[in-house]
């Protein structure tokens, strides 16, 4: 049975999410911008993100992205 939810509950989800179903490459330099923007509590994006999702679910997007980050860079 196919998962129908939309909002990724994990991070195999939200990496196959980003990479196959939207087909973003999670390239080093897309990952640090989205990880600037999303540090920026003041960014508008940002804010519009945290209040559609919360800020606990912002938070784990973040710790997804840096785990993206070190997966895009051996040996960090």
């Amino acid at each position: 049975m196919p998962d129908t939810n939309p909002i990724p509950a994990s991070y195999h989800q939200w990496r196959e999410c980003i990479t196959v179903r939207c087909g973003i490459p999670l390239t080093a330099d897309y990952i640090e911008g989205r990880l600037r923007e999303l540090r920026d509590t003041a960014h508008p994006r940002t804010i519009e993100f945290a209040y559609k999702y919360g800020e606990a679910y912002t938070q784990q997007i973040i710790r997804w992205f840096e785990q993206a980050a070190r997966e895009a860079t051996p040996g960090r």
